[in-house]
């Protein structure tokens, strides 16, 4: 069975001891219940790994010798995938599924059809839930850099965000061109954009033409919002080389 991966948020991963303490030591003590012995991966979530194996398991806390540490590098092309908010709880499962795949950058997009709104306190609540989702699935992912979930967009924001991309595309159901026959660079950002329930406007659609974006259809049937993501990114991490 492979280690588990626990974030050294507040941790330098240097000397030859640490300690994993704080929310996490405490998961790994109490609920995981590790003991001497066991194997244990530590990254900062930036790309940094420490192997260690535990010396002494505390009530909240680990004491780990060090095996070794190595950095693994970024991969690229980086993966942006802009999400039209779902309703309900679907928003955590696109975020998950996606972290899982390989996803580099989430962006939670405020579309204009959008049954779910985010607004004032909400705005918040729900951006901790999706990089909370974001963080234990690339632990369990054992992702060594860890996806950023951006704030929330406006579409002129998300315009921007496309018009300085290697590659922009849109997900669109009338699109001629399939995402699998795209030309794809061999660096900088790929930004992609999923629509809410309602899909992409027009208006949108052509706000993001202009910003540089192609629409492309992803396959003959048509996915849930939460799932396009997911499915679009296998297909770019294929292409890519990244899998």
């Amino acid at each position: 069975m492979t280690a588990p991966v626990f974030l050294a948020e507040t941790e330098h991963l240097d000397g030859p001891e640490l300690t994993l303490g704080g929310p996490e030591g405490r998961h790994a003590a109490s609920v995981r219940r590790l003991r001497a012995g066991e194997r244990v991966d530590l990254t900062d979530g930036a790309g940094a790994v420490a192997e260690c194996v535990v010396r002494e398991a505390l009530k909240d806390a680990l004491r780990l010798d060090v095996l070794r540490r190595y950095d693994v590098e970024r991969p690229t092309p980086r993966i942006v995938v802009v999400q039209g908010l779902p309703k309900g709880d679907r928003g955590e499962l696109a975020v998950e599924m996606m972290t899982e795949a390989g996803v580099d950058v989430i962006v939670p997009w405020a579309a204009a059809r959008s049954i779910t709104q985010w607004k004032g306190d909400k705005v918040a609540k729900a951006l901790g839930r999706w990089r909370s989702t974001a963080r234990e699935a690339g632990k369990q992912a054992r992702r060594f850099h860890l996806p950023e979930v951006a704030d929330l967009a406006s579409t002129r924001q998300v315009e921007r965000l496309l018009a300085g991309a290697a590659r922009a595309l849109v997900l669109h159901e009338e699109a001629a061109e399939p995402l699998s026959g795209v030309p794809l660079p061999a660096g900088g950002d790929i930004v992609l954009v999923v629509g809410p329930e309602g899909g992409v406007s027009e208006e949108e659609l052509a706000a993001f033409g202009a910003a540089g974006a192609a629409p492309t259809l992803l396959g003959p049937t048509v996915l849930r919002t939460s799932t396009a993501g997911v499915a679009a990114a296998a297909v770019l991490l294929s292409r890519t080389g990244r899998w």
